[in-house]
């Protein structure tokens, strides 16, 4: 086994990344690791857009896709997610190692702050040590950021992941919501997810961090298709920008109300949201429901709805007060946020409050996708309304420091599937 000393590697991977164009920067970065570490093979596999897939990009000339979706050269093999040690390596968050006859196979996640960027797949001629497996699994991370970085000047991360193309309602929906879907901090851990409709129903969910406070949203506008992205769009951008300049949630939900009615109001369009800021030192959440379902606590295994005080949806009448409400979190505590999409009249045999008891164990990454999986099977395969969450576990203890391994806390993450 070639021997590499801590940060060779990393500093390898930096220079290929930089040198390299932002559509070859991973291929140049994968080729220096599997170089330093004499590895027969070596693979980064992307996370699919539909949070059930890896997807393997590749660039084959005059090569026949067999199956797959490619773009000229550009080839996306998608990987369905199975329970096998590619699902259960991202869903622990923890590096596995497989023999075989063609060797040793590495399998490691590539992880920022508990969001799933994707997987390092090696093949090494031996059983690799300790020191080797920690470098692959530092270098994972790393990985992380060179795609992160290198993703802002490209399509081709974008369009890897895309299982289906986009209508032009959803993508103007995806411009909405929060670069990561994931975030793990100190004191808590916040994951969103959408499962657009088959006409988009103007869905959004979106969150921010600051140094004493968590910024976070659920809206659903009026409609379907582009008139609801459009009105979405009014009501995202006005929250970011008053919650930008410092504002409080009544603040940020009468400045979103004046700007609805002023630029959507006359087609009769509206928002429904849930707005929430969450002081991390206190544990104390302010919560704003305008015309909303109301957020669902679970609390020591129970699940209930969060009472708050009755507000109209935001752009439905120009001269509407707001008021808030707020609830003191507890450690273990877990706040979910969805749409009526969750409980739309074809889900009528969907037992929310009991689903959110049964996933206390799961970390928010798989909690959200596994009830939007829930949602599909008794609704599906294509729903009549978007259907959006947000689920935020909080732990206390802010600002303590995290105790991570390669992007990700392991005492937070999910157990691994039974076999």
């Amino acid at each position: 086994m070639v021997e590499i000393s801590q940060g060779q590697v990393v500093a390898g991977m930096l220079d290929a990344a930089e040198n390299a164009s932002p559509v070859d920067a991973v291929e140049a970065v994968t080729r220096e690791l599997g170089a330093a570490l004499g590895a027969r093979t070596v693979s980064f596999l992307i996370a699919d857009l539909s949070g059930r897939a890896l997807v393997r990009l590749a660039h084959v000339p005059f090569h026949d896709a067999g199956g797959a979706r490619h773009d000229g050269e550009e080839v996306a093999t998608v990987l369905p997610f199975d329970g096998g040690p590619a699902e259960q390596t991202l869903r622990t968050q923890s590096v596995r190692v497989i023999g075989g006859p063609d060797g040793w196979t590495v399998l490691a996640p590539v992880t920022e702050r508990g969001e799933v960027i994707g997987l390092l797949e090696m093949v090494l001629p031996e059983e690799p040590a300790a020191q080797v497996l920690q470098e692959i699994v530092r270098t994972a991370h790393a990985l992380a950021f060179v795609v992160i970085a290198n993703r802002r000047h490209t399509d081709l991360f974008e369009w890897g992941q895309r299982t289906t193309s986009f209508t032009l309602s959803a993508e103007i929906q995806r411009r909405l919501l929060p670069a990561s879907f994931t975030c793990e901090a100190s004191a808590f851990t916040v994951s969103g997810w959408l499962e657009p409709a088959a006409s988009v129903g103007g869905d959004t969910f979106d969150y921010s961090l600051g140094r004493d406070v968590l910024h976070f949203s659920v809206t659903d506008a009026m409609g379907h298709g582009v008139a609801s992205s459009l009105t979405a769009t009014l009501g995202v951008g006005s929250l970011r920008n008053t919650r930008r300049r410092g504002a409080g949630l009544l603040e940020q939900a009468d400045a979103a109300n004046t700007t609805v009615a002023e630029h959507a109001g006359a087609r009769g369009d509206y928002v429904t949201a849930v707005l929430g800021r969450l002081n991390l030192r206190t544990g104390v959440c302010a919560l704003l429901n305008a015309g909303h379902i109301p957020p669902f606590l679970v609390r020591s295994g129970d699940t209930s709805l969060l009472r708050l005080p009755d507000n109209f949806p935001l752009g439905m009448f120009t001269e509407a007060q707001y008021r808030e409400g707020e609830i003191t979190l507890q450690p273990g505590d877990r706040l979910v946020v969805v749409t009526d999409g969750m409980r739309e009249r074809n889900a009528a045999s969907f037992d929310l409050e009991a689903m959110l008891r049964s996933l206390g164990d799961l970390h928010p990454r798989e909690a959200v996708r596994a009830l939007a999986d829930a949602v599909l099977e008794v609704a599906g395969p294509t729903l009549a309304d978007d259907a959006t969450l947000l689920i935020l576990d909080w732990y206390g203890g802010h600002p303590r420091s995290r105790r991570t391994s390669a992007g990700a806390d392991s005492q937070r993450a999910s157990a691994a599937l039974p076999d």
